[in-house]
């Protein structure tokens, strides 16, 4: 049976969509529509990284070009089916942000930056020094001394990583399990480890879990995927500006 619009812990927008007036479609995407995603984010990401990589293209042409195809089932995906089945991703995912979102986004994004630089350290005590993924990359395009690359790659940390993951993670995966009646601290904690996992670093795996647990109250507790959206801008932010000013470490 279809769920309604307005189901437990829809996005605050399909309230204040129905409050208005509007007559709102039954949401006919779902959780398969999240295995697309990441299915499609895979799958573009290793073809256009592969085939960079075959013909010599440089680290960083490589990395971005990558990323950016790998975002168009990440983000695009929850995007059209949200259109195509339901109501579009400002009503169905809550792809909005008010001022007061923001505030709360930035308020959220330095909490998680805090608890990610403690859990990070207690970390370091137990395996020692070890790096991101992402700091290996930016290591291995700054060899290459390549100053666009290494803009490019730290606004895709501090821009594109935000949007495409939330969209993917705290939008598509965090309103469908909400939508087939899992609870909201289940729910919290699923989208969580499943961002976490998607990421592939094992060693970092229990700080992203930390920072998927923050995200995902700021989710549940706004109803809006810009507060998240924000939150996960700010906790990239100071890792974006030491790349881009070539110092990963």
């Amino acid at each position: 049976m279809d769920t309604p619009a307005d189901y437990a812990g829809c996005p605050t927008t399909v309230t204040e969509a129905l409050a208005a007036g509007r007559q709102l479609q039954r949401p006919r995407w779902g959780l398969g529509d999240v295995a697309i995603t990441l299915g499609l984010t895979v799958l573009l990401a290793l073809v256009v990284g592969g085939l960079l990589e075959a013909v010599g293209a440089p680290k960083g042409v490589t990395v971005i070009a990558g990323g950016l195809a790998g975002w168009v089932g990440l983000a695009g995906w929850p995007m059209l089916i949200t259109r195509l089945r339901g109501n579009g991703p400002h009503i169905d995912l809550g792809l909005r942000l008010t001022r007061h979102e923001l505030g709360w986004g930035v308020v959220t994004g330095v909490i998680a930056l805090v608890l990610a630089a403690v859990l990070t350290l207690i970390s370091t005590a137990i395996f020692g020094e070890f790096d991101s993924a992402a700091g290996e990359v930016a290591r291995s395009i700054v060899a290459e001394s390549n100053r666009f690359a290494l803009i490019g790659f730290g606004l895709m940390l501090v821009v594109g990583a935000p949007i495409a993951e939330e969209l993917a993670f705290r939008g598509l995966l965090f309103a469908g399990l909400r939508k087939r009646g899992v609870g909201p601290a289940l729910t919290v904690v699923i989208t969580a480890v499943a961002f976490a996992l998607f990421h592939f670093e094992p060693v970092r795996l229990g700080v992203l879990i930390a920072i998927g647990l923050v995200l995902g109250v700021a989710r549940a507790r706004s109803g809006s995927l810009g507060v998240s959206i924000v939150a996960h801008a700010v906790n990239n932010a100071p890792g974006a500006i030491f790349v881009m000013l070539g110092l990963p470490g």
